[in-house]
């Protein structure tokens, strides 16, 4: 086992908490760079390493990094840590499970903003100044007119009534 040195540790740690951060705010590059470099200054077989390796193996997924993070879900396989290891395997076969297809229908595209120029964008705002948000009016209660709302017994309330009638003498005789 790899005897990593206090200050080395710290480093690690706050690696490791950068690179979580990082991932959960959807900076993917970032998060594997802090997470390599804190799985590098880490026992690989200790509980940290292995969790910092898990982390990795999600933010290589979620870069598009498949293959690596594939690689280390197997290396990962054979980690001491029984959590680990059972993770790797959990992560292992949601990795490998074949990709379906989404129909085009599902799917919404979304334009790409950043090929606007800076200037363009303020030359259209420049052209409809007076179109901003107009003040809306207090929405006004509907009203319904009573008369033509079927009011008529449908049965339903009593059929509701007697099955849980049925349910709770049942219960009841259970428990006796």
């Amino acid at each position: 086992m790899q005897n990593v040195s206090e200050p080395s540790l710290e480093i690690a740690r706050k690696r490791y908490q950068a690179g979580r951060v990082a991932f959960e705010n959807g900076q993917y590059r970032e998060a594997i760079e802090n997470l390599e470099k804190a799985s590098a200054l880490l026992a690989r077989n200790s509980r940290l390493g292995g969790e910092a390796q898990i982390w990795l193996v999600t933010a290589y997924e979620a870069a598009g990094r498949n293959e690596e993070a594939i690689a280390l879900c197997k290396q990962l396989q054979r980690h001491p840590h029984s959590e680990t290891n059972k993770q790797a395997r959990r992560l292992l076969y949601i990795l490998q499970a074949p990709k379906l297809k989404r129909p085009s229908e599902w799917m919404t595209e979304i334009p790409d903003l950043g090929a606007l120029s800076d200037n363009e964008s303020k030359v259209r705002i420049a052209a409809n100044p007076g179109k901003s948000s107009p003040k809306k009016k207090p929405a006004e209660p509907e009203f319904v007119d009573l008369s033509q709302v079927n009011t008529k017994d449908n049965r339903f309330i009593w059929v509701a009534l007697i099955a849980i009638g049925v349910i709770f003498s049942y219960l009841a005789w259970l428990a006796f």
